[in-house]
C-alpha cells in the first residue's frame, strides 16, 4: 500500500485515523507529536465501552495502533489486531521509548513519534477543520456547569463517543469531527428527553 503525506502545522502531523494508544501517559505524550484523535486502552483489560469507542473509530475513520515497545505492549496489539484486522500499525524502536529502564510510548520524545507515524503505510492526510473550542463548550454548558459533567454524559452517549472531562471530551468532539452544529443538536435532544422523563416523574 502507497505511503501518503500528512499535512503538517509547524512541526505537527495532522492524521485523520485515530491512534490507539495504553495509557494516559501516552496520550499526553503522542498529542505534543500530532493532531489525532488518540485513544488509551488503558492496559490489557479493555473496558466495553473503550472497545465501543475503538470500533466507532475503527469503522469511521481507521486507526493506528501505537503500544508500547515490548512484550505487553505487543499482546495488546495482538488483541486489538485480532478485531480490527485492517487496523494500521506505528512502531516505536525501543531505544526511542527508553527512561531509567522504563519502556513506553510516553518516554518518546515528539520528533520519535512524528517519525514512527510517519512510517505508517496508508494513512491519510486531512485538512484541519474549523474545531469546537473550550469556549463552545461553556457556552452550552458543557464544562463549568453545575450539570456539566451530566449533561457530557448524556450528549457523549447520544453522539457515540462516550464520557470525558471537559478537555477529552472536547479532543473526542473534534477527533471524530463532531460539528459545532451536530453537538448543538445532540444537547437539544438531551434536554428535551430530561424534560419529558422528569415530567411523567
Amino acid at each position: 500500500m502507497q505511503k501518503t503525506n500528512n499535512l503538517e502545522r509547524a512541526d505537527r502531523l495532522i492524521i485523520n485515523e485515530a491512534i490507539v494508544v495504553e495509557g494516559r501517559d501516552d496520550v499526553d505524550a503522542v498529542a505534543k507529536a500530532c493532531d489525532a484523535l488518540i485513544i488509551a486502552t488503558h492496559g490489557f483489560g479493555i473496558t466495553s465501552e473503550t472497545w465501543g469507542l475503538i470500533e466507532k473509530a475503527y469503522n469511521e475513520k481507521g486507526i493506528i495502533i501505537l503500544t508500547d515497545p515490548d512484550y505487553s505492549g505487543e499482546e495488546i496489539r495482538r488483541k486489538l489486531t485480532a478485531k480490527f484486522p485492517k487496523a494500521l500499525h506505528a512502531y516505536l524502536p525501543k531505544s526511542e521509548a527508553i527512561r531509567d529502564d522504563d519502556i513506553g510510548v510516553e518516554n518518546a520524545a515528539p520528533e520519535a513519534i512524528r517519525d514512527a507515524l510517519t512510517k505508517v503505510h496508508g494513512i491519510t492526510k486531512s485538512a484541519k477543520q474549523d474545531n469546537i473550542t473550550m469556549d463552545d463548550l461553556n457556552e452550552l454548558e458543557l464544562v463549568g456547569g453545575q450539570q456539566a459533567s451530566v449533561l457530557r454524559e448524556h450528549v457523549g452517549a447520544e453522539l457515540g463517543i462516550g464520557y470525558g472531562n471537559g478537555k477529552a471530551f472536547l479532543r473526542k468532539l473534534n477527533g471524530f469531527g463532531i460539528s459545532k452544529t451536530d453537538l448543538e443538536a445532540a444537547l437539544i435532544k438531551v434536554k428535551a428527553e430530561n424534560l419529558n422523563t422528569n415530567a411523567q416523574n
